[in-house]
């Protein structure tokens, strides 16, 4: 594959279709879901036409557009393993600062 066929299917990649899902349709209720999508490549090649390339991307919950008559309502998507972790490095840096208050106390 050449680096603009790679840039092309790069470019398909990145379209609204990626980011947002198709919408579900429930008892007068749609629900439209969201994405955080990244992207990035890179290629090159030299004066003999050999080249090379790749590119990667990132997707991950954003949440959901969820629309009921007239009203529509953004429920953002809960990451409960970035909470935790989160929840995580607090302790051990509270620990941490408990460990070096007790230590200058004696």
């Amino acid at each position: 594959m050449n680096v603009d066929e790679m840039l092309a299917k790069a470019r398909e990649s990145m379209q609204a279709r990626t980011v947002f899902g198709e919408p579900v349709e429930r008892g007068g209720l749609t629900v439209i879901p969201a994405a955080k999508v990244r992207g990035a490549g890179g290629g090159g090649g030299d004066a003999q036409h050999n080249g090379g390339g790749g590119f990667g991307l990132d997707a991950r919950p954003a949440g959901a557009y969820v629309i009921r008559g007239d009203e529509v309502r953004w429920e953002p998507a809960i990451d409960l393993n970035r909470i935790v972790l989160g929840g995580q490095l607090v302790a051990v840096v509270a620990l941490l600062v408990l460990r070096a208050w007790l230590k200058r106390r004696s």
